[in-house]
């Protein structure tokens, strides 16, 4: 048990039957009245973002949530396929369970498999990813009227803005936050 004062970001709760993972929180002490906390939590079942305010008296439940480093092998239809290295253990994924994070998953990427007391929660992946460019337009000289970038098609199929020197068969550094392009790999 941890008290609401005591939560951090990132910190991992169970309340009212549900696991949140802490995006945010403030300490309110109003002129009148007792303290509380708002907090903006985030299922990890359902992904839905909730706000609510606790007294400060409350204690919450930590919920430890395990990480396992698994392999992304291969896609079978619309079953992906992760493999523990260590263990050799494979997991089978959804498209549903994957969500967006299809459109950064290649053979051979390292991700992160979230488990609370053995359900899976769902996929960390990493920060960013090295993906491939399959087709893009070739640059036109001169076309810098606007902030020049260009579309490029990844490996993947994700479409990309890139830069106008970025040219097909480059290997280039996607942000996966938000799928946007970050460097030359």
């Amino acid at each position: 048990m941890v008290n609401v004062n005591d939560i951090k970001n990132g910190m991992t709760i169970l309340f009212e039957g549900n696991i949140y993972i802490v995006l945010d929180f403030q300490h309110v002490k109003p002129g009148k009245g007792a303290a509380f906390v708002k907090a903006k939590l985030k299922n990890l079942r359902t992904g839905s973002i909730v706000e609510k305010t606790f007294n400060s008296s409350i204690k919450l439940e930590k919920a430890n949530i395990q990480k396992n480093s698994m392999q992304y092998l291969y896609a079978t239809g619309d079953t992906y396929t992760f493999m523990n290295m260590e263990t050799y253990e494979q997991v089978e994924l959804t498209k549903e369970q994957l969500g967006s994070d299809i459109n950064y998953l290649k053979e051979g990427l390292d991700v992160l498999l979230s488990f609370y007391e053995g359900e899976l929660l769902g996929v960390i992946m990493p920060e960013k990813v090295e993906l491939k460019v399959v087709s893009t337009e070739p640059a036109v000289k001169g076309n810098t009227t606007n902030n020049a970038t260009k579309d490029a098609v990844l490996e993947t199929g994700i479409t990309v803005r890139v830069p106008l020197f970025i040219e097909q068969d480059e290997v280039i550094v996607v942000n996966t936050q938000d799928g946007k392009y970050a460097s030359r790999a």
